[in-house]
């Protein structure tokens, strides 16, 4: 049986975007091993990446957008508003809601990102976290073309 995009097959690669937030003016290497450090968690690389989604709040970052550029990703922003339906259900921090409007922002950025582009998106284990950013990774299945 010949893979389709609504059945890719048993060898295809899981489909991932990943969920930022950051310090003001952390560098683009700290997100970038970052990021590294959280797909190879889960036996994944930069080359499963879909996109990469943060809060509007930090749509003047540098080094997201230095590091968007440097992956030849999507970057994408998205309100603490449209952010709502996709929160995990513990409590954020009262500090990032204060700050953002939003409790949390690696996590629902990621599934937002995921719900956005495919079907079945899902938060991929926990955050992963350094003393200047997080990252939340989310699979989902491609849409399958009508």
């Amino acid at each position: 049986m010949m893979p389709s995009p609504s059945n890719p097959g048993p060898d295809a690669s899981p489909m991932v975007v990943a969920g930022l937030g950051c310090r003001r003016d952390c560098p683009r290497q700290d997100l970038l091993a970052l990021l590294i450090h959280s797909l190879a968690q889960h036996g994944l690389t930069v080359d499963n990446l879909a996109g990469l989604a943060s809060i509007a709040h930090k749509c003047d970052e540098p080094g997201l957008h230095e590091l968007a550029t440097h992956l030849n990703l999507e970057l994408t922003f998205f309100t603490a508003e449209a952010l709502t339906p996709h929160q995990p259900e513990k409590a954020g921090s009262p500090l990032i809601r204060s700050v953002t409007g939003s409790p949390a922002v690696a996590e629902p950025c990621a599934l937002a990102l995921a719900r956005r582009q495919g079907t079945a998106a899902q938060l991929l284990g926990e955050k992963t976290r350094t003393a200047n950013a997080t990252c939340a990774l989310a699979t989902f299945d491609r849409a399958p073309v009508a």
